[in-house]
């Protein structure tokens, strides 16, 4: 089984440091260091493990550093910045693991620019050495890329022509998206396999600035500091410790504090139930003073990490029900402080939610809410509804506990979809007008027939017919290609113009899972599996 919990004195492949308002994150990877047997993690390569310290760090920074301003990533190693994600973990791996690999990789990448856009969390690149692949990939979701120009270092997405796959952690996407780079160059970037020294990725827009060896600490110096002028985290603060979470595992599902997952492998359906808590803090200082206890950080920490272990652990779970329990009040409250962004903590447990959102909604299984009696689906985890493919709520008008759904200010623009978008526009695909009229419901606590004629939910069932429609459902559900629900459910999700980041989502779900599923890169004589071994990949020539 894998899990996704590190702490800093785990760590075995990043060295974090922090000095004022500067951390830096130090890869140095330990080559015996894979997260399974197998292969050697040389030349700052990185398998899933490295990734989880990463993401892990990331979050400490976030919530036990907050007068952090400036994050510096470089290499501890010399002249190697990193050589990117292990080819020979790559091809040893399974289907599912590798896109699940890459997918979690670039929800870490996403998350740095997420924190930077929301949090004023910059983060400043110091390739010091040779760059390569997802070394690089790192780099490009940094605010600010410096490189030294040793006349030897160079960066590269070589991935095309060694391995016959595509740059896997949005590499394509930032160069054109984010850097602006020309597609012309990109083209050639992206197909010369010895990649550019210094010089030429400065003029072709790969990095912002280089300096020479003698003069790269200063410039380090220069930059993190300038990154850090531009962000408003606090000056002095103390931060919140995040402990390990209480998890129990066992055959039957998770279980935590406000989370917990119940298998039916039989029906390949796991039921995901948030709870909420029984107490609510009046404002930021309460909130801070529960710390990591706050339900709005200890629920998204649980979530996320079940998210995360359901994706690696059981694939054949291919379909999640959501419920929620408890009380719809403590929720809405608990959103009204998280409206509060004024201050650090309530912006870092803001931040946890919508990342933590955001990762749900792009887990390739089929989603369905299921509101039922003792739901308590309103605001943010209303969210949790409008991120599903279906959504149904029991119809039970004369029962005194008949379920209520509730929306809030969470639910109009408080934690967007990675395309930036509300779950409402998505869900009315743009449309203006029904999202008008469910603002005016803001705070009301609407019955099963009020939520259907809003669009805020797919069917309502009576009492009488609920559970032979809810069966009916998940058998249908489970009776259909994996495969084309995957792509189905990706293209639905997302409606409206593309952006960076659905763009990334969208070539993971559907270019690079056939890439990786294709003999030129995984068959026998297929570049994955030859790499290294000084034979040439042979390779299908028909274009498809």
């Amino acid at each position: 089984m894998i899990t996704f919990d590190t702490s800093p004195e785990r760590y075995r492949h990043w060295k974090l440091a922090v000095d004022g308002p500067v951390a830096t994150l130090s890869l140095d990877v330990a080559e015996d260091g894979g997260l399974v047997p197998g292969y050697k993690l040389k030349l700052n390569s990185y398998d899933l493990g490295v990734d989880i310290e990463l993401a892990d760090a990331l979050n400490r920074i976030r919530f036990e550093h907050p007068s952090v301003k400036t994050v510096v990533v470089t290499s501890a190693k010399e002249r190697m910045f990193s050589a990117g994600a292990n080819i020979y973990m790559l091809g040893s791996s399974s289907h599912a693991f590798k896109v699940n690999f890459c997918k979690f990789t670039n929800e870490t990448r996403n998350g740095m620019e997420d924190s930077s856009r929301h949090e004023s969390l910059k983060f400043l690149a110091a390739v010091n050495g040779a760059c390569a692949g997802g070394g690089y990939e790192i780099a490009l979701a940094c605010d600010e890329i410096l490189m030294i120009d040793d006349r030897s270092s160079t960066i590269s997405l070589p991935e095309v022509p060694l391995l016959g796959v595509l740059p896997g952690t949005g590499g394509l996407s930032r160069l054109t998206d984010k850097r602006k780079v020309r597609r012309d160059l990109a083209d050639l970037f992206c197909t010369t396999a010895e990649g550019v020294r210094a010089d030429r990725a400065r003029h072709w827009g790969l990095v912002d600035t280089v300096a020479t060896p003698q003069k790269f600490a200063a410039a380090m110096k220069e930059r993190a500091a300038a990154l850090a002028e531009t962000s408003d985290r606090p000056d002095a603060a103390a931060g919140v410790k995040l402990p390990p979470l209480e998890r129990t595992v066992d055959e039957m599902g998770y279980r935590y504090r406000y989370v917990e997952v119940v298998f039916d492998r039989a029906a390949r359906v796991a039921t995901l139930t948030v709870k909420t808590p029984n107490e609510i803090a009046a404002s930021p200082a309460a909130a801070l003073a529960h710390g990591a206890a706050w339900w709005p950080v200890q629920m998204a920490r649980e979530l996320d990490d079940a998210i995360l272990m359901l994706r690696l652990n059981e694939p054949e779970l291919g379909t999640w029900m959501v419920k929620t329990r408890g009380d719809a009040a403590s929720v809405l409250a608990n959103d009204a402080l998280l409206a509060d962004t004024r201050h650090w903590f309530v912006r870092a447990a803001l931040g946890l939610l919508r990342r933590t959102l955001q990762r749900f909604e792009v887990s390739s299984r089929s989603l369905i809410a299921m509101i039922d009696k003792g739901s308590c689906f309103a605001g943010s985890l209303f969210e949790l509804a409008l991120a599903a493919d279906r959504s149904y709520m029991l119809d039970d008008p004369q029962a005194n506990d008949a379920p209520r759904v509730a929306l809030g200010a969470m639910n109009f623009g408080m934690v967007p979809m990675v395309n930036g978008q509300t779950r409402l526009a998505n869900r009315f695909c743009g449309v203006a007008a029904p999202v008008a009229s469910a603002q005016k419901q803001i705070g009301t606590r609407l019955a099963a027939a009020d939520a259907s004629a809003l669009g805020l939910v797919t069917a309502t069932p009576d009492a009488l017919d609920w559970d032979d429609e809810l069966r009916m459902v998940l058998e249908e559900r489970a009776s259909l290609s994996p495969d084309a629900l995957t792509a189905l459910e990706a293209n639905l999700r997302f409606a409206g113009a593309e952006t960076m980041a659905t763009r990334i989502f969208g070539r993971l779900s559907a270019w690079q899972n056939w890439v990786f599923s294709r003999p030129n890169a995984v068959g026998d004589d297929g570049a994955l599996k030859r790499f290294g071994t000084g034979a040439r990949p042979r390779f299908n020539w028909e274009r498809v």
